[in-house]
């Protein structure tokens, strides 16, 4: 193997773990994407005629910046944004906010309740049972959440300046299911056209498939295994297609993610960047096909 080649070796065996320690804050942020980019798909990522969806994902956490989207991925913020659009009835309550977990009085909360962080992806806790949860382990994994900027991994703009907190959240349980089904829904010029249905989510077992915005299933997958079922077609599908709609005005990409608990509609979150644009389609035409549907 020439040196070259051992080089690029090591670059893609450590490049992720460079970054999650930090030790790549340094690198301009278009540096640092062309060689992620590069690193995932094997080819150069074209800032100058992006082409591909992955590729306008790029360009758009480049390019397109606005004040108002570290609001929208804040996870408390975002909620008086969506309720001045939709209204407060598509909205989970917000039982507390702290700065710190130690500032946390569980006394005050109920028997049931989600914590999760507001600036990142994955600081979340589950409640059950209060007095059963164990308080160290949900200590540990926020505080690590708090202490993490999720803006350096993707290079995701909006969570660069978005202030770490914790929030708690009513806990919703659907009567017909253990696990709650997401909704996600890919927007383009305003318009929903693709739809991502999650089921068991971050669970072992997670499968995600997709479907027209007429409940036709698409053949194509991402990151994990489509369901081996066809999916009944959700009754509040129009009325969560006419949400999308309004919350998406104006954006020429912007995902808008939900959840049906107990036949109402509840928005989860806001994604500017689906999967960070580094997810690949299986097969590749599909990441052609929807990097078509964004007009920058």
């Amino acid at each position: 193997m020439q040196k070259k080649d051992r080089v690029i070796k090591w670059i893609e065996k450590n490049f992720e773990r460079l970054a999650r320690y930090h030790l790549l804050n340094w690198m301009p942020d278009k540096v640092y994407l062309k060689i992620k980019f590069f690193l995932r798909f094997k080819k150069k990522l074209n800032l100058n005629n992006p082409i591909t969806f992955n590729e306008k994902m790029q360009w758009l956490k480049i390019y397109d910046r606005k004040p108002e989207y570290a609001i929208m991925v804040d996870k408390y913020e975002v909620k008086e944004y969506v309720k001045s659009i939709i209204g407060e009835r598509y909205i989970i309550p917000t039982l507390g906010r702290w700065q710190r977990f130690c500032d946390i009085n569980f006394d005050v909360l109920p028997e049931q309740f989600v914590l999760k962080c507001t600036h990142d992806s994955g600081g979340i806790v589950i409640v059950r049972n209060k007095d059963e949860f164990n308080k160290q382990l949900a200590k540990n994994k926020l505080e690590k959440s708090l202490r993490n900027n999720y803006y350096w991994l993707g290079r995701e703009w909006p969570y660069k300046h978005t202030k770490p907190q914790i929030i708690a959240e009513k806990y919703m349980e659907d009567r017909n299911n253990t696990n709650l089904s997401v909704y996600k829904i890919f927007n383009f010029q305003g318009q929903p056209n693709i739809i991502q249905v999650i089921q068991n989510d971050k669970l072992p077992n997670e499968t995600i498939d997709y479907y027209t915005t007429d409940w036709k299933k698409l053949d194509f997958r991402q990151n994990y295994p489509n369901s081996n079922m066809l999916l009944r077609k959700p009754v509040l599908l129009g009325e969560m297609l006419s949400l999308a709609k309004q919350l998406s005005r104006g954006f020429s990409f912007i995902r808008t993610d939900f959840y049906i608990i107990n036949e109402e509609i509840y928005f989860s979150e806001f994604t500017f960047y689906s999967d960070a644009g580094f997810a690949k389609f299986e097969p590749e035409k599909w990441d052609f096909l929807l990097g078509e549907k964004i007009i920058l």
